[in-house]
């Protein structure tokens, strides 16, 4: 039974190491070589080199601990577990990667005409990490945790408050880049968001949840409670059985997918579960129509 948990708990912590790393290795190989921007706690750490030199291992772990803690009294949860693992590794490997640089191992792609190559390769690199990481049901940190918080006390989509972050910290970067390296970012940042989408087989355009289950009404209370988001319990009778039972359907995020698969799993190993793609959605926790 524990090495079933420890196996478990690799299957999802590894996939994280793996993902920081490959978005570690791009922020430092393609995008600060060729002053390009980030958007996120991300962006601020990567201005914060450009304007004072400050090591981006090092700002990553200073900015994101007063984050975690916030995060893990306001939040709560597993999710701000996985995302303190992912923090924690995203500083080691950013540290280790800038070690390579300056011993020589690693030698940055650094251009003075092709910034649209460059722009492409880092959107694919970072997109690439941060995907993995999504998939897994982690993440780095920063604007993420920010987004959550925000979005729980004045009811704004996670989404809308993420693109409203970004705006801020990419705008503030023309006091630092070039405007033409601003566009180029933006290039990158498009990028990054359709290889995110494709690594998560398209998770962005959300996922709606239908549980069949006995214990359906306890698992609408542990997503209500856990992941502040609405669950609709419809009345319904076994065709088999005739017995009277609930189903739960709900409607998640990306990120949030691993997090309800293991609110099903603890309540229910045995719940009949149906994923399916949703196109659009309106209302409280998601955009308004």
């Amino acid at each position: 039974m524990i090495k079933n948990k420890w196996i478990a708990q690799l299957k999802i912590i590894l996939p994280i190491m793996l993902g920081t790393a490959v978005f570690a290795f791009g922020l430092l190989y393609f995008i600060i070589p060729n002053q390009l921007m980030e958007g996120g706690v991300t962006g601020i750490t990567v201005l914060l080199n450009y304007a004072f030199g400050i090591s981006p291992s090092l700002s990553t772990l200073v900015i994101n601990i007063p984050l975690f803690i916030l995060g893990w009294k306001v939040l709560g949860g597993r999710q701000i577990l996985y995302t303190g693992i992912g923090i924690a590794l995203l500083t080691v490997f950013l540290g280790l990667f800038e070690r390579l640089i300056e011993a020589g191992y690693i030698v940055p792609f650094k251009t003075e005409h092709d910034f649209l190559l460059a722009a492409l390769y880092a959107g694919v690199t970072i997109g690439t990490g941060l995907g993995i990481v999504f998939r897994a049901g982690g993440t780095t940190g920063g604007s993420d945790i920010i987004a959550r918080i925000l979005s729980r006390r004045s009811g704004i989509s996670i989404g809308k408050v993420m693109l409203g972050i970004d705006i801020i910290i990419i705008g503030s970067s023309l006091f630092f880049i070039p405007l033409d390296k601003v566009l180029y970012t933006l290039v990158s940042v498009f990028i990054s968001s359709k290889v995110i989408d494709f690594i998560q087989e398209g998770a962005y355009s959300l996922k709606s949840f239908t549980i069949i289950s006995d214990h359906a009404e306890q698992i609408a209370e542990k997503i209500t409670a856990e992941m502040d988001r609405g669950v609709t319990l419809v009345p319904a009778v076994g065709a088999y059985s005739k017995q009277a039972k609930h189903v739960a359907y709900c409607v998640v995020a990306r990120q949030e997918i691993r997090q309800l698969q293991e609110i099903i799993k603890l309540a229910d190993a045995k719940a009949f579960v149906i994923i399916s793609e949703v196109q659009d959605v309106y209302g409280e926790g998601f955009k308004e129509e």
